[in-house]
């Protein structure tokens, strides 16, 4: 097992994977919001790519915030895990959904600022995000890029679990995953620092790369 300094240094990794897109035209880096931005900022900078946020909120399980049941995206995009989903009501899932909605709307109009509506209509998208636990989010990322007109979306993670890498490589058109542990556990293993991101780190790495 590798583990990586920082989100920076899990960057400089995964941009050496997908050095066959440098130079290519229409690519861009979209970070998974808030964790996979400073991951996605160092892929950008090294492909020389734009850099572009994606806003896709993790749905919780009411008891276990961080067992996922699903996932939302900007356009009313909504991914379940129908095998998790199933152990809640209609109710719980609703009143859950709720609570991210509201808060991927404010992430929306914090990050978007005065920038223009994400469109990538014949682009290629590469998602990035610091880490594959369940796949749910990345998957409901992947639908939303589709949504928005790409026409190649790949994800790029540092390390992820096999069992996500699989469900996510029959939808994305590829998946780079650095690491695939036999027995994955928690994304923030593998990191020595995995502080919280701010919204202040997610603004500042768009400004620096606009």
């Amino acid at each position: 097992m590798t583990t990586y300094r920082d989100r920076a240094d899990a960057g400089r990794v995964l941009s050496d994977r997908l050095s066959a897109l440098i130079g290519e035209p229409d690519v861009v880096v979209l970070g998974l919001v808030r964790g996979g931005v400073p991951v996605a900022r160092v892929v950008a900078e090294r492909l020389g790519a734009p850099l572009d946020v994606l806003v896709v909120r993790k749905l919780g399980m009411p008891w276990a915030r961080e067992v996922a049941f699903g996932a939302l995206g900007p356009g009313g995009v909504q991914v379940l895990n129908d095998l998790v989903a199933g152990r809640l009501s209609s109710d719980d899932i609703a009143q859950v959904s709720r609570q991210e909605q509201a808060e991927l709307e404010r992430r929306e109009r914090l990050y978007r600022g005065g920038r223009a509506q994400l469109d990538l209509t014949g682009r290629t998208a590469v998602i990035v995000d610091d880490g594959l636990a369940t796949g749910a989010t990345a998957r409901a990322a992947v639908e939303v890029a589709r949504q928005l007109g790409a026409h190649r979306v790949v994800v790029a993670v540092p390390v992820g679990a096999q069992e996500a890498y699989e469900l996510l490589s029959a939808e994305a058109d590829q998946v780079i995953c650095a690491q695939r542990p036999p027995d994955f556990g928690a994304v923030s293993v593998y990191y020595d620092d995995f502080h919280e991101v701010s919204d202040e780190e997610v603004t500042e790495a768009l400004t620096a790369t606009a």
